[in-house]
């Protein structure tokens, strides 16, 4: 357009439409549009009036607003979608006319009475994200109302939203007030649910698909099951049975379970029986998005029911827990670093010990202490702020090594102090005192607690094959091990895993199996030190020595300190055999005294 008739303003743009428009016109075109003239003039227009907004254009099942205040749009809206659930309370759901809104603040150009730019832009592609009968505003315009209005605001993460460069933060207005703490246990556990950063799971009943009424059981079992072994996993909340169960033998819409749930995640399922064999699916759902995060398929027999019920609970658990851990990482790393809380910062710390550097080792320890400042009752950060010694030591990083011990040894007692129900605190804390304070008896009996909260925390199971290769058990230490990689067979330190195996075939004194196993977990990740020193001493014990002293040449690269002395204050084993095997299997390798 020509430049002098360019004019730009900061200003907060409202863009809606009606759910649905192009269905209820095909419906009922002239009923439709009375109903929506109706809408406008009884209640759209008048609220709009009301708080000062200008209608800058009009589309059949659109609208563009122009504000001047921030405040003014998102309670214009607010009014606007109470007043409509007032309107279509007496009215069939697939008759009723349902808005959807989306806010902005940015910059905007004006051309005569219209509008443009990536404010408006934005504002239409919110409008887009909201369920029917919402309001979905963007990360700015919550920061100006946030502490302004008595409603509150659900972080949604941020957003790709088409023909826009950045993600954009949303969050969704929770159009109820503010609960009063005066009121229902109920309502105010709801409101804690969705305020929360953690992240909160549904579990819908199962759909029995047979044809085969008395397989309603099953499938209601199923389902049951899934959500008590994940309400054992305590850093996610996990929705109760009764509340799930209300959805049972509905048509449900995903999003609004979540919002009625005040849940983040959604999971589904259905089982289908033909003959003898029974198909389970279920699938993981993202309810801001929609997106499909994880989906699975079991197949099985019916001739011991309750076995195959276990088998899937425990493959569902066990896919799910990293699954989500992994989701709830990305989703803190693209969270701008103003608006973390306790919780993100310990995903950051989390995300920061998969990347297995020093520096990323420093930084997780920070991310963690942060946590543990902002919530002192934090027992999951204690735990892997312990755990994160462990890295530390294997890898030779500690600055003061002792200072470190003591440190590690404090933060897994105080992680066991208040996570005593806590798989992953326990998890954390009793590897820590395994392996950097050589607590093998107190740190054992943690894992082996852990493992009895929950069988299926992959974590645990690795950190428990580890300290059974410690303890002289090979072959338990491989079986908790090949389980923790069956349950999480995309788990990004995969590597941990495939060198425990390797420690176990050394301690039984398979060489080549120890070889094999450490050659794969270097192929995940290259720099993992102890992989390079069980390949190196099972070469040599195995009489190739060339191939020995080129895996002890790229262990010294990263540990150039090593020797041979050191071993027995880095490693915790229990029988000397095994300890005395391994020094001269490195010393053969080429390691110094």
């Amino acid at each position: 357009m020509p430049e002098d008739r360019v004019d730009r303003r900061l200003a907060a743009i409202f863009a809606g439409d009606i759910a649905g428009y192009s269905r209820l016109m095909g419906a009922d075109e002239e009923g439709t549009l009375r109903q929506l003239k109706a809408h406008r003039k009884e209640l759209v227009d008048p609220k709009i009036t009301e708080h000062r907004g200008r209608i800058v254009k009009t589309t059949g099942d659109g609208m563009l607003v122009e504000f001047v205040s921030v405040v003014d749009a998102v309670r214009c809206a607010v009014d606007i979608q109470r007043g409509m659930a007032e309107r279509n309370s007496a009215i069939p759901a697939d008759r009723r006319i349902e808005f959807r809104i989306g806010i902005n603040v940015g910059d905007i150009i004006f051309d005569g009475d219209d509008i443009f730019g990536d404010g408006v832009n934005v504002a239409a592609r919110l409008e887009a994200l909201a369920d029917p009968g919402g309001i979905m505003v963007s990360g700015v315009v919550h920061d100006q109302v946030r502490d302004k209005l008595s409603f509150g605001f659900e972080d949604m993460g941020e957003q790709a939203v088409k023909n826009i460069v950045r993600p954009v933060g949303v969050h969704r207005v929770q159009l109820a007030e503010q609960v009063a703490a005066k009121e229902s246990a109920t309502a105010t556990s709801k409101m804690e649910r969705t305020s929360t950063d953690r992240p909160s799971l549904a579990v819908l009943p199962f759909v029995n698909m047979s044809g085969d009424a008395e397989q309603e059981y099953f499938a209601d079992g199923i389902t049951e099951d899934i959500i008590t072994a994940l309400s054992k996993l305590h850093w996610f909340f996990v929705i109760a049975r009764n509340s799930s169960f209300i959805y049972k033998g509905r048509a449900v819409d995903v999003k609004r379970v979540a919002r009625e749930l005040g849940v983040r995640y959604v999971l589904e399922g259905s089982v289908r029986k033909g003959g003898n064999r029974v198909r389970i699916t279920a699938q993981l759902i993202d309810a801001a998005t929609s997106n499909h995060i994880w989906a699975e398929r079991y197949d099985g027999e019916l001739n011991d029911i309750f076995d195959l019920q276990d088998q899937v609970t425990t493959r569902v658990v066990g896919a799910i827990a990293p699954k989500l851990e992994q989701v709830e990482i990305e989703r803190a790393k693209r969270k701008p670093t103003e608006s973390l809380d306790a919780y993100d910062h310990y995903l950051r710390g989390m995300a920061n010990l998969h990347q297995w550097t020093k520096e990323s080792s420093d930084e997780a320890l920070r991310q963690f202490h942060r946590a543990i400042e902002l919530d002192p009752g934090f027992a999951s950060a204690y735990g892997m702020a312990a755990w994160g010694f462990v890295l530390r030591k294997a890898n030779s990083w500690m600055a003061d090594r002792a200072q470190e011990i003591a440190e590690a040894a404090q933060l897994a007692r105080r992680a066991v102090d208040l996570g005593a129900d806590d798989a992953t605190a326990l998890s954390g804390a009793g590897y820590a005192l395994v392996f950097v304070a050589h607590d093998l008896d107190n740190g054992s009996a943690i894992l082996d607690r852990a493992l009895a909260l929950n069988p299926n925390h992959a974590g645990a199971l690795i950190n428990c094959g580890w300290t059974k290769a410690f303890l002289g058990e090979p072959d338990m230490a491989i079986k908790h091990v090949t389980d923790a990689m069956r349950l999480s067979p995309l788990d990004p330190m995969s590597f941990r895993a495939l060198g425990a195996v390797a420690l176990a075939h050394f301690v039984a004194g398979r060489y080549d199996e120890a070889s094999l196993w450490a050659a794969k977990a270097l192929q995940a990740r290259a720099n993992f030190l102890p992989a390079l020193r069980d390949l190196a001493a099972s070469k040599a014990l195995a009489g190739r020595d060339g191939e020995a002293q080129a895996a002890m040449a790229d262990l010294r690269k990263l540990a150039p300190a090593m020797r041979v002395s050191a071993v027995k204050e880095w490693l915790p084993f229990r029988r000397p055999d095994d300890l005395a095997r391994l020094e001269d299997g490195l010393r053969k390798a080429g390691l110094p005294e």
